[in-house]
């Protein structure tokens, strides 16, 4: 999205002319004695122009020193002082500029323009509001549309909607509200103060709406997500054969994406290929988004394979592409062929990689991308930052994350929810609170995520009270509207204390759309606390939700165990056989060295799988001195009680953990990833193997962080 730059052209009279032509037409101005610069007023003058153009301060210096000797710089030279201070504030000497404005006994309001516009480019908002004040109330001048349009462009860049609508007011008054340049200032400082109302009103009222007035508004749109109405918009330009530029392309691939609309998203690149409009890397890289965004992955790479010239944003855009659609280890492989172009990430790319890395559970991946993004220089990046947080927590290493969280020098809304939500994965509810506490103090307005880690903290802590609190009255406060994320966290809460028939009340009296996640969630509970009435009521709500739901299948299969309703037992594997529903299998794994090693139960095809098992006899043995017994409640097939302890011994998870055990050194944590639900025999298994290794041994299976220590777990049994 381009600045909004009102042109200077009055400074010259005339359209610029090309600066070889007009140097080589000027020279004897700037390099003779200064009767000849006197002679020559007018041609000074264009020069300077060009000079403050084209940035070039050293000339202009020679130039201002010439004047100065000519006497033409006093201050009654109105002409000359403006168009040094337009070269000065061009050239970044800003203080200067203002030196020569406030020497200055008369000006025009091209004067004020000139040094107006110079604060507004080097970013002192509050100065040039402070100087239209003065303008208008000391030196009772009228200002043109150019001041107006900088003054109102200040207001959008700094967001200070309140003095945009006083700059509005004026502008209603002075008549100027048709001219294009103030409309489209208007526009883009309403569009971009989240006025969005406002910015619709003035693009309705006030004739004349160009290229400009409609990308300004349409960057607005999409940076505040008010999708629908910058749909409109698209039509409306649509309607009115508006000639659309790469800008254009730029917003409506991005409107594209956000809605995931790859109907449209295919139409409007069909459009651009039969236009004049350049192809240029900004608009590459908006395609590659759409197209990723809508999960369009082949398309996305055949955009990007296509490009004869790459930079780090189309980089970064297919490395995005992959993360988006999960495919996390095509997006850390891509990086390599980046780096042999040597094209160098900037911080989006670190991001994006760092959260490829916690979607693989790949922890010495995130390790070495943590220490190559702060030799880059980029530890004290937000993006960067909360990207660490996400990594870590994903993968196990909760104090890390925090270590990262308390290092933030800067802050936002992602940052507090990733710490938040952190905690709450692991199970660590206290101190989940005690982040959204801080958050409050700090002042730091939560949002919808913020609840949901929030009450599934409570959810954690069984506290009833707290959690409905939050639900009824703060997040009222907030105006914040509850959703199903949040309703369902309210079941685990209930679940948890449990209150299964209150949960279950919940869910039938709450006007929402529940889904299979919600029930699922109540059914578990049912598991844990036994309750089989309760459990087969559920189980048929989900099954009627998704027949094909496998874990259901399991959960109602392990309950009629628990409750030794054997033929309950036989009946759901029945079912299973009837239904042709396929059990995943069980998958572990755990990373020694940058290296990922994966275990399938019973599994001999590892080449340590002989010293392997010994080690899990070798601790099996240990833990039964403890107390273990195995539970063969978890064994799902019809085999000998012999054979059932031998299928429980070297579940996957088993194997993972004795082979970190053996490979790792004796201080160092454990970390194991599963695909499925931990069963309750290796639960009850690795809380004893954590006590007699004096180990932390941390298994993340479907539902959760376990951290097992000193024989306790953090989900205290129920998960």
């Amino acid at each position: 999205m381009p600045t909004l730059k009102p042109p200077l052209h009055l400074l010259s009279g005339k359209p610029p002319l090309h600066f070889h032509m007009l140097l080589n037409k000027h020279a004897p101005s700037i390099f003779k004695a200064h009767d000849t610069i006197s002679s020559s007023a007018e041609g000074t003058i264009k020069v300077l122009k060009i000079l403050a153009d084209t940035k070039n301060l050293k000339l202009g210096k020679v130039i201002h020193a010439q004047l100065v000797i000519a006497n033409q710089a006093s201050q009654d030279h109105v002409i000359q002082n403006t168009s040094l201070i337009n070269l000065y504030s061009k050239c970044g000497q800003i203080t200067i500029a203002r030196q020569l404005f406030d020497g200055m006994r008369r000006r025009n309001v091209v004067s004020w323009c000139a040094l107006m516009v110079g604060y507004f480019h080097h970013g002192f908002a509050l100065e040039v509001l402070k100087l239209f004040k003065t303008l208008v109330s000391v030196d009772n001048l009228c200002p043109n549309e150019y001041i107006l349009t900088t003054v109102l462009s200040s207001c959008s860049d700094s967001g200070l909607l309140k003095e945009g609508k006083q700059c509005h007011g004026y502008v209603l008054k002075s008549g100027l509200v048709f001219h294009q340049y103030v409309k489209n200032a208007l526009v883009c400082m309403y569009s971009m103060c989240l006025d969005v109302k406002e910015a619709m009103r003035i693009l309705n009222s006030a004739p004349g709406s160009d290229l400009f007035t409609y990308n300004c508004i349409l960057h607005g749109l999409l940076n505040h997500d008010h999708l629908t109405v910058a749909l409109d918009v698209l039509n409306r330009m649509l309607v009115e054969c508006v000639e659309w530029d790469s800008v254009t392309y730029v917003s409506v691939f991005s409107l594209c994406a956000r809605l995931k609309d790859l109907k449209l998203g295919l139409q409007v690149h069909n459009r651009m290929l039969r236009t004049n409009v350049e192809c240029d890397l900004y608009v590459s890289s908006a395609i590659i988004d759409m197209y990723g965004k809508c999960s369009e992955i082949s398309l996305t790479r055949k955009v990007f394979d296509g490009l004869q010239t790459r930079n780090v944003v189309s980089w970064t855009a297919i490395l995005a592409a992959y993360l988006q659609n999960e495919c996390f280890e095509e997006a850390l492989k891509l990086f390599s062929d980046m780096e042999l172009e040597e094209i160098k990430p900037n911080e989006i790319t670190f991001a994006v990689l760092l959260n490829s890395s916690a979607g693989l559970s790949a922890l010495g991946c995130g390790n070495s991308l943590h220490a190559r993004a702060e030799k880059s220089g980029f530890k004290d990046y937000v993006t960067v930052g909360n990207a660490l947080i996400n990594m870590y927590s994903k993968n196990g290493n909760i104090e890390a994350a925090n270590e990262v969280f308390s290092d933030m020098r800067y802050r936002d809304s992602i940052t507090w929810n990733s710490m938040i939500s952190g905690y709450s994965r692991h199970g660590l509810g206290k101190e989940a609170l005690t982040v959204f506490h801080d958050m409050l103090a700090k002042k730091e307005q939560p949002n919808y995520v913020t609840f949901v880690g929030v009450l599934s903290a409570c959810g954690h802590l069984g506290r009833v009270q707290e959690g409905f609190y939050y639900l009824h009255q703060l997040m009222k406060q907030m105006n914040i509207e509850p959703g199903l994320e949040h309703y369902t966290c309210i079941v685990g809460l209930l679940s948890k204390a449990g209150l299964l028939d209150e949960a279950e009340y919940f869910m039938r009296s709450t006007p929402i759309q529940w889904d299979v996640v919600a029930w699922r969630t109540l059914l578990s509970a049912c598991h844990v606390y036994r309750n089989y009435g309760t459990g087969k009521r559920v189980a048929d709500v989900v099954l009627h939700m998704d027949p094909n739901d496998v874990g259901t299948y399991v959960l109602l299969s392990n309950m009629h165990a628990k409750a030794k309703r054997w033929d309950g037992v036989a009946k759901i594997r029945k079912l299973i056989r009837e239904r042709n529903i396929k059990k995943e299998p069980g998958l572990s794994w755990t990373e020694i060295r940058n290296d990922t090693h994966v275990f399938v139960s019973d599994d001999n095809n590892h080449p340590e799988f002989v010293q392997i098992h010994e080690k899990v006899r070798e601790l099996l043995a240990k833990i039964k001195l403890l107390g273990y017994v195995p539970d063969f409640a978890s064994v799902t097939h019809d085999v000998e009680e012999e054979q059932k302890e031998d299928y429980l011994s070297y579940h996957s998870e088993k194997l993972a953990i004795a082979y970190a055990l053996i490979k790792t050194p004796t201080e160092a944590p454990v970390r194991v990833f599963k695909n499925l639900r931990m069963c309750d025999d290796c639960h009850s298994a690795v809380k004893l193997i954590s006590k007699v290794t004096d180990r932390v041994i941390i298994v993340r299976d479907v539902n959760r962080f376990h951290c097992f220590q000193e024989g306790w777990c953090s989900c205290a049994d129920y998960w």
